[in-house]
């Protein structure tokens, strides 16, 4: 079910343009809270939705708006409904939006592997990547 929801996650990133960080940012926010909170299979996409809302607010210059993702759900569900979950998982997660992500950590590799290894650094780059963008379709 996680890879069903985290496909359509990238969907949606692709749809509106959104940066690969916001797209790690939510299945990291998804993830979090599912693991101290219960929830029926009926609220995982209220959930996804609301999660990619405080991410793009996070990581976007210009992040879609409420009813675009009401919209993006067919309108499943209410823009009172997203925002209640958004405050929902804002203080599951005790407001702490910052933290890194497999991204975060391959960044930081590259820089220090540039310096050091003889492989290009673009395709040392892009491998990684592509490594990390399989793995967010594993569960945790």
């Amino acid at each position: 079910m996680r890879a069903i929801l985290v496909h359509w996650l990238v969907e949606v990133a692709v749809e509106y343009k959104l940066l690969s960080d916001t797209l790690y940012l939510t299945i990291s926010y998804i993830d979090r809270y599912l693991s101290v909170n219960v929830l029926n299979m009926q609220k995982l996409q209220l959930l996804d939705v609301s999660s990619m809302l405080i991410a793009a607010k996070y990581e976007e210059i210009n992040p879609p708006h409420v009813d675009d993702f009401c919209y993006i759900t067919d309108n499943t569900y209410t823009k009172d409904e997203v925002v209640k979950m958004e405050a929902d998982v804002l203080k599951s997660l005790k407001f702490e939006m910052g933290n890194p992500t497999a991204k975060t950590f391959l960044r930081k590799y590259n820089s220090v592997a540039q310096k050091t290894q003889k492989i290009p650094s673009l395709k040392l780059q892009f491998l990684g990547y592509y490594v990390a963008e399989l793995s967010l379709l594993d569960s945790v």
